[in-house]
């Protein structure tokens, strides 16, 4: 590779860190054309496969302020730099790495921490994002659910008790009439034979 043709494979890898969310580290050794389209393939758009060469790839991790990666560039490396969601693109790997024995996990980066095999497996094995919200979203809706029933009881109860004082002031009502007329009447028959 010619000088210039260097200096922009190393920009042009130094900006896949800064701009992934993560990036997981391989060893490709083995494997066929084939199987690296088809690795690249199961990745989706949110993630790149790339082949590079460890001096170029250990300059441009240093541009772009990536430590502590050096000793996984050894051998024939290569990089699946991560855009979106991390998980998918892991879970991708792990389970390319079972079916194609010549892919190797090295490790990888993410958040400014460098990753063991073991973390990007765990990573691997948590749900997507999709699923966790599909899960948070069905338990915020049987939580509403209950919280709308125990809203609408002191308001139904609220409304019984309401009607139950409408129900009971109406039946005090005519009493209440019958005992004033009476009262009314009374007077004016005292006063009757006192003019007479």
């Amino acid at each position: 590779m010619a000088k210039p043709e260097k200096v922009t494979a190393v920009a042009e890898i130094a900006e896949q860190f800064k701009e992934s969310t993560a990036a997981v580290i391989t060893e490709y050794r083995g494997l066929s054309v084939g199987n690296i389209t088809t690795l690249r393939r199961a990745l989706g758009a949110d993630a790149t496969y790339s082949v590079a060469k460890n001096t170029l790839v250990k300059r441009a991790a240093k541009e772009a302020g990536v430590d502590g990666l050096d000793e996984l560039f050894v051998g024939p490396t290569a990089i699946a730099f991560i855009n979106g969601e991390p998980v998918n693109a892991a879970k991708a790997i792990k389970t390319f790495a079972k079916e194609n024995k010549a892919l190797i996990i090295k490790g990888g980066y993410m958040d400014g921490h460098v990753l063991s095999v073991d973390e990007v497996n765990k990573i691997a094995d948590l749900e997507s994002r999709e699923i966790l919200l599909a899960k948070l979203a069905g338990a915020m809706k049987g939580n509403l659910s209950k919280a709308a029933g125990l809203f609408n009881a002191p308001a139904s109860q609220v409304a019984r008790l309401a009607q139950a004082l409408a129900d009971k002031k109406a039946a005090e009502a005519p009493a209440a009439a019958a005992v004033e007329a009476p009262a009314e009447e009374a007077p004016a028959e005292a006063e009757a034979p006192a003019e007479s």
